[in-house]
């Protein structure tokens, strides 16, 4: 999972580079990615889905979809903070 954060961090990171978000600011597992008055909008979350996935496939050899019926249906949002994210990305990893 160590390995996954990390990944999901410095993706977070790329993305505040990019766009400028001040919430997203050296990253943390708590950072508020699509959740709360801090959130990214929603063409930047599909922005950082794209570059995880392709992250994910780079250093893991996997292909795994985050953007499915399946993440989006669940009570709690995986998208809501980098840990989150995390832990729906280590999940499909392990499936």
């Amino acid at each position: 999972m160590e390995k996954v954060l990390a990944l999901v961090t410095g993706e977070v990171a790329t993305l505040n580079e990019e766009l400028g978000y001040d919430t997203l600011e050296n990253p943390t597992a708590d950072t508020a990615v699509f959740s709360g008055d801090d959130a990214i909008d929603s063409l930047s979350l599909v922005t950082l889905i794209v570059a995880l996935e392709r992250a994910v496939s780079e250093q893991f050899g996997q292909t795994v979809s985050l953007a499915d019926e399946k993440a989006m249906s669940q009570k709690n949002s995986p998208y809501a903070t980098v840990g989150s994210l995390a832990a729906l990305i280590a999940g499909r990893l392990e499936e």
